[in-house]
C-alpha cells in the first residue's frame, strides 16, 4: 500500500487546532446519524481510546464474533469518525457500514463540535481523561511516531505547544473541562480516568459493564480484563496499530509505556513549575480533579 503524503500543519477550525484531514470530510461528520444504541468512545488523544474500544469490542463481540479480534484491526471495528485519508475509507463511511450493532465509534472531538445527533439519540458516551502531564508525554511521543501529525519538534517546544493548547484537538484543559460539565446535564455519559484503569482494570471493566447494563460474566469480566492489559495489546497485531502505515515504529510504538507518572521522567524542575502554574490557573474553576501518580 502507498503511503499518502500526510504532512499537516494546523489551522484554526471553529476556534479549535485542526488538520485538514480531520476537517476535509466535515459536512458529513457534522450530519453523521447516530442511532440510540451506538456508543461513542470519546478522549483527547493519547487518553485510552484503544484501551476502551477494545474492550468495549471484547464485551460486546467477544464471544459471538472471536474471528474479528484476529482479522480485523481495531480501528475498522472501531472507526475514528472524523478522520479523511486518501486512499483509506472516511471515518463516516466506516461507522456507517459497521455490521455490529452496537457500534462502536471513536472521537477525538471537543464537546461541542460531536454531531449533534449523538445527543438526539440519546446514544451512550464513554469518555476517558489522562491527567495532563502523562497525557503531553504520551502526544509527545505519538506526534514524533505518526506522519499524519505536524511536527512536534524537542520536548520543550512540543510543551509549549501543549500548555498553549495548539496541538491537534485544541486545548487539553478545555476537552476535559468541557466533557465532564456535559455530564452533568447528559445521564448517557460515562466519565473515566487513565489512571483508574491502570490502578484496577477490572474494577473499571466491571464498572462499563454496569453503565451498558451487561450482564457479562465474571469468568468473561475476568478473561476480558487479562487480554486488555497493557502488555497483551502492545504485543496483538491487532490492537497495536503495527498495520497503519502512517506510524513509524521505528521512532516510536504506539503504545509505549502505558503508565502513570511516567512525566517525571520528561519534565524539568522549571518545566513542572511553569506547568503547575499554567494548570492552576486553567482549572481554578473546574471540579474535576486528576492524579499525576497512583
Amino acid at each position: 500500500m502507498e503511503i499518502p503524503d500526510m504532512s499537516s500543519s494546523l489551522f484554526d477550525f471553529e476556534g479549535i487546532s485542526m488538520t485538514h484531514y480531520l476537517t476535509d470530510n466535515w459536512e458529513k461528520v457534522k450530519n453523521f446519524q447516530a442511532r440510540p444504541d451506538d456508543i461513542l468512545i470519546a478522549t483527547y488523544p493519547k487518553a485510552g481510546t484503544t484501551w476502551v474500544s477494545y474492550t468495549l469490542d471484547l464485551l460486546y463481540f467477544g464471544n459471538d464474533a472471536p474471528e474479528r479480534q484476529t482479522s480485523q484491526p481495531i480501528y475498522m471495528r472501531v472507526p475514528f469518525l472524523e478522520s479523511y485519508i486518501q486512499g483509506i475509507p472516511s471515518g463516516t463511511e466506516l461507522a456507517d457500514n459497521l455490521p455490529t450493532s452496537p457500534r462502536l465509534i471513536k472521537t477525538h472531538l471537543p464537546v461541542q463540535l460531536v454531531p449533534k445527533s449523538f445527543w438526539e439519540q440519546n446514544s451512550r458516551i464513554v469518555y476517558v481523561a489522562r491527567n495532563a502531564k502523562d497525557n503531553a508525554v504520551s502526544y509527545f511521543h505519538f506526534d514524533r511516531m505518526n506522519m499524519g501529525e505536524p511536527e512536534p519538534g524537542d520536548w520543550n517546544t512540543f510543551l509549549q505547544t501543549f500548555i498553549e493548547g495548539n496541538r491537534v484537538f485544541g486545548s487539553w484543559y478545555d476537552h476535559v473541562n468541557g466533557w465532564w460539565e456535559k455530564k452533568q446535564t447528559y445521564s448517557n455519559l460515562l466519565y473515566m480516568f487513565f489512571e483508574d484503569m491502570v490502578e484496577d482494570t477490572g474494577r473499571e471493566v466491571a464498572r462499563l459493564c454496569s453503565f451498558l447494563g451487561l450482564s457479562t460474566s465474571a469468568e468473561q469480566k475476568e478473561k476480558i480484563t487479562k487480554g486488555v492489559q497493557f502488555d497483551a495489546m502492545k504485543q496483538n497485531k491487532m490492537t497495536n496499530y503495527s498495520t497503519l502505515p502512517v506510524m513509524d515504529f521505528k521512532i516510536s510504538p504506539f503504545m509505549r509505556k502505558g503508565k502513570v507518572g511516567d512525566w517525571k521522567s520528561h519534565f524539568t524542575v522549571a518545566q513542572n513549575e511553569q506547568f503547575d502554574e499554567v494548570y492552576k490557573q486553567k482549572m481554578k474553576n473546574a471540579t474535576v480533579k486528576f492524579r499525576t501518580e497512583i
